[in-house]
């Protein structure tokens, strides 16, 4: 199975390069039925047994559609309600996938994600750097004031491996085969193809959330 994802990865990284201006960022069109705007998991995950309703972004560093719905998901995640919860899973669909997975967690070790993640997407997608390399990725988390020995040891760690190993068993678990991509309550699996857009991407999140309080 691992060399069937592998050997697709190309395919996948090709796809999401030459679908850059496919029209995701155009007017979307209103969602006429809200039933077909988003997929049901065949095999539903569990989600942390808090009393919340959680939200799962599954997405790639190096995808570009995730880069740019990182704007709705910032102005989303800015009014999250009490009774919701948000996280982010990497997926991991080729070597690359993996490279950046990992530094998505390190910086998750190191306490710094919420400062670093956007600025990782802006590295890549804005400044050119493919942040592929162990030393590219500790000079990056310099600037946030992580030494060489703190980044070493989050690299190395027990828990970021742990973390990597535990997301690509929810990205598999959830038969994705792209990104990016938002699921509720581990049910439901929202796209831009099934919404008609990313921006109503969240449209039909804030339904199934709605949904699921009437539960």
């Amino acid at each position: 199975m691992l060399g069937r994802i592998v050997a697709s990865a190309a395919i996948l990284f090709a796809s999401f390069s030459s679908l850059a201006g496919d029209g995701h960022n155009h007017q979307e069109a209103p969602i006429a039925d809200m039933s077909k705007a988003y997929k049901l998991i065949e095999q539903p995950q569990a989600v942390p047994a808090n009393g919340k309703i959680h939200v799962e972004e599954l997405f790639w560093y190096g995808c570009g559609h995730c880069f740019s719905l990182e704007e709705h998901v910032n102005s989303w995640s800015a009014k999250l309600p009490s009774d919701v919860e948000f996280s982010r899973v990497p997926a991991m669909f080729g070597k690359s996938w993996v490279v950046h997975a990992q530094m998505y967690y390190v910086g998750e070790v190191l306490g710094i994600t919420e400062k670093s993640h956007g600025d990782i997407f802006n590295a890549i997608h804005i400044n050119g750097k493919r942040l592929q390399r162990k030393s590219e990725q500790q000079e990056f988390f310099a600037a946030y004031g992580v030494s060489e020995e703190d980044f070493n040891k989050a690299y190395s760690s027990f828990t970021v491996k742990s973390r990597l190993q535990q997301g690509d068993k929810r990205i598999r678990a959830y038969r994705v085969s792209g990104v990016p991509a938002i699921v509720v309550n581990g049910k439901y699996l929202v796209d831009a193809s099934s919404a008609g857009g990313q921006k109503n991407m969240f449209k039909v999140v804030n339904y199934l959330i709605e949904q699921e309080r009437h539960k």
